[in-house]
């Protein structure tokens, strides 16, 4: 007889379900650090609800046990559709062949969005999906364990995977509180499962043939309450433990240190080497673009604001749920006195793939983007985190800022601007202090320094070339290769940039530099009326930005042929009307490719880099520590039989040792009784059985059961049970043999699905649990 899996009451049923429901969305919130807001908790916990109570009321209409969870995968199916599925639905809840094609997007969106955001992440649709799918599938787990199973013990390895996550991402884990309640809402389970489990018992009553002892209905408390808050503190200080001993991916020796690493990563290597792509000989297309007021602008992908010495960096931040790109925050530091004007530009991406979105700098707002889209406080960029450029097209509006010269120049100290726009690390070589103080030592204001800078870099003492930095050996944008380029006087526009950016942080002007695409090149299309203009791989670019006092940050063009140079940014502006300073080289970007901006997002066509190939094996460190997770049951049951064999060959109570784990392998096969019967009666259930029935098994049986009652009840016996036992090493041999024997066919006479469950989720280690927290196994035990 099988009352837990048989003859548990519908109240018994939904008193489990309800434990069950609020052991998973406890644990869910062990996601709190790693994703802001609260909304996507509570649609993880109306899945879940959905899964769990739905179970519940399958079970009331007295389905088949094993059909259920068949079904909560169906009633999960539901739900997502009604979440997600959208007008591809029939009635919002059926799902069509379309509803797959928008399930399909959306996971492949939550792979990227994992891949791109930092923490605390936006919980975008894609996210919500992934979330809602993993927590909807760990609900069905947890109820299977606990409801068909019937090993509420194990519902923790489900619910652990939720708490362990963070430990992976973040360097405190999952927090502390969340921890404990998770561990009473698991105590808590258990403890309904042993009250619903005794009365299910005294309600069937006992097997006649057998003599059974059954327990009181009321226990008190005090004999019990010991050994479970005993097992809720060593819950707390392993979790505890765990929580803060797993390295995160962040800190991981295995993925690599820095931002770069995290989950939830931008994607962006903040080394420019734009020379790998600008050396190709052929260009490729990325966008083309309608300006309806005629713009010519450059288009900026990302802002570099970090120098380290070596290379700039982007400066990491999490994204921001509310920046979304229908109405894009003002410029940093720009005042109601300089003139602006908004100008429409309908863009049209073509080979690019990233995951920042080419935008004039500054802009107003964006329309007609696919995905989740949102811009960053400070440069504006626009960054996705659940999708990229491909194939989009979109209106930005331009906010084109015209300082005049004078607003420029009578810009007071820049106080309003963050430090580290000045930062320079401590050892600048000399020749970047001397070029420093000889261009802006004589400028009577910070903006008659910056267009000295930008007049020495444009002057025809210096080339543009992609080749001489790599052949003699200078390429980037650190210190030291400033300094190689300053001397050899020959680079392309990343060395210029640089240049220039470093140069005014040394004067005492803030700085960054803007990574992105120059104005392209006009065509002979009109569409009604407007020229086309084409942008492709050779109009890769990086450009400084300098802050000025009531204006905010103005771009400067540095590179000799490459972009246009800013009217006020010219030497006697006002005066001339050139575009370019009469003494710049006429020479123009070699016919090249595209530079390798960004290692981790392709920006034409391809997609590969360090970003990407990061991410699996991201995935691959999580599948492992979960597919851990749910073998760690059997790994422990594995340990468990090794440790009583040992016992028998050491001789230490070995005929305990083999009845032990002769009622633990029958356990696991769901075989019940032995607990509630003496050694004799519960061999003679065992007799009875097809496989045990032939001579040498069932002779093994019989010495098996007369050693361990020689063990306890005969002469000599209630020594402890570490105590060695003087045999001879035939007889352990002899009770090695028997026990293997024995377990073999018990074994034989199981259904397959039988050993499975065996080997993974073993019946046993869970009786041995609630034995440990001094609670009644589920026969009597």
């Amino acid at each position: 007889m099988r009352p837990d899996s048989a003859a548990l009451t519908l109240g018994g049923r939904l008193a489990l379900t309800a434990a069950s429901f609020l052991l998973m969305v406890i644990a869910t919130m062990s996601l709190g650090p790693l994703i802001a807001g609260g909304g996507w908790w509570w649609l993880c916990a109306f899945v879940s609800a959905g899964v769990f109570f739905g179970g519940a009321g399958l079970r009331a209409l007295r389905l088949p046990s094993a059909l259920v969870p068949l079904l909560e995968c169906v009633v999960l199916l539901l739900l997502l559709t009604l979440l997600f599925g959208g007008a591809t639905s029939i009635a919002f809840i059926v799902p069509t062949p379309d509803t797959f094609g928008v399930f399909g997007e959306l996971f492949t969106g939550s792979q990227r969005t994992i891949a791109q955001q930092t923490v605390p992440a936006v919980a975008v649709p894609a996210l919500g999906f992934a979330l809602a799918l993993g927590v909807g599938v760990l609900s069905i787990l947890l109820d299977v364990l606990v409801q068909v199973a019937r090993v509420p013990a194990l519902a923790a390895v489900p619910a652990f995977v939720p708490v362990v996550i963070p430990g992976f991402l973040v360097e405190d884990g999952a927090e502390i509180p969340v921890l404990v309640c998770t561990a009473a809402a698991y105590l808590l389970l258990l403890r309904i499962d042993v009250r619903v489990s005794r009365r299910a018992r005294m309600a069937a009553g006992g097997d006649e043939e057998v003599a059974t002892v059954s327990a009181p209905k009321r226990v008190p408390v005090a004999s019990t309450l010991g050994a479970s808050l005993g097992v809720a503190a060593t819950g707390l200080v392993v979790a505890s433990v765990l929580a803060a001993s797993t390295p995160s991916i962040a800190t991981s020796l295995l993925l690599g240190n820095g931002s770069q690493g995290a989950l939830f990563a931008r994607g962006v290597s903040p080394f420019i080497d734009l020379g790998r792509d600008l050396r190709r000989p052929e260009a490729r297309p990325a966008f083309r673009y309608l300006a309806r007021d005629g713009d010519r602008p450059n288009f900026t992908l990302l802002t570099l604001d970090r120098f380290e010495g070596d290379v700039w960096a982007v400066t990491e931040a999490p994204v921001d749920g509310d920046n979304t790109v229908d109405e894009i925050g003002a410029p940093e530091g720009l005042g109601p006195e300089v003139a602006t004007s908004e100008h429409p530009i309908d863009v049209l991406v073509s080979e690019v793939r990233t995951t920042w979105l080419p935008v004039p700098y500054p802009s107003t707002k964006v329309d007609g983007l696919s995905g989740s889209w949102y811009w960053d406080d400070g440069p504006l960029t626009v960054r996705s985190v659940d999708t990229n450029t491909a194939g989009q097209s979109y209106e930005v509006t331009r906010l084109e800022v015209e300082p005049t010269v004078e607003q420029l120049r009578t810009a007071g100290p820049a106080q309003s601007v963050d430090a580290k726009f000045l930062d320079l690390p401590d050892e600048v070589p000399a020749i970047i202090t001397d070029t420093a103080a000889e261009l802006a030592g004589t400028a009577a204001t910070p903006y008659d320094a910056a267009v000295a800078i930008q007049a020495f870099l444009r002057s025809s003492a210096f080339q543009y070339s992609t080749e001489a930095p790599v052949e003699e050996g200078y390429d980037g944008g650190g210190f030291d290769v400033i300094a190689s380029f300053l001397e050899a006087k020959s680079g392309y526009c990343v060395h210029f940039a640089s240049t220039m950016a470093v140069l005014a942080r040394e004067a005492g002007i803030p700085s960054r530099i803007s990574v992105g695409y120059t104005s392209g090149s006009p065509t002979t299309e009109r569409v009604d009326g407007v020229q086309r203009v084409e942008v492709d791989s050779h109009d890769l670019h990086a450009w400084p930005e300098l802050y000025f006092e009531g204006v905010g940050w103005v771009p400067f063009e540095p590179t000799p042929g490459r972009g246009a140079v800013p009217e006020y940014s010219r030497p006697g502006a006002g005066q001339s009307q050139t575009s370019v300073l009469p003494n710049a080289p006429a020479t123009t970007a070699p016919a090249t490719g595209r530079p390798e901006l960004d290692p981790d997002r392709g920006l034409a066509g391809g997609t590969s880099g360090q970003g990407q190939d990061a991410a699996p094996l991201r995935a691959a460190v999580l599948l492992i520590a979960v597919v851990a997770l749910l073998l760690l049951p059997a790994a422990l049951r594995m340990l468990q039989r090794a440790t009583r064999r040992r016992r028998i060959r050491a001789g230490r109570a070995p005929a305990d040792a083999a009845w032990d784990e002769l009622i633990a392998t029958a356990r696991d096969l769901g075989i019940e009784g032995a607990a509630v019967v003496t050694p004799r009666g519960f061999a003679a259930r065992l007799a009875e059985r097809p496989a045990l029935r032939g001579a040498e098994p069932l002779a093994a049986l019989v010495r098996l059961r007369d050693a361990v009652e020689r063990e306890r009840y005969g002469p000599g016996a209630g020594g402890a049970v570490g105590d060695t036992v003087p045999v001879d090493s035939r007889s352990l041999e002899t009770l090695r043999h028997d026990l293997d024997l024995v377990c073999r066919g018990l074994a034989t006479d199981a259904r397959p699905a039988e050993r499975v469950r065996a080997t993974l989720v073993p019946m046993s280690l869970a009786d041995g649990i609630r034995r440990a927290s001094g609670v009644r196994t589920a026969d009597g035990a």
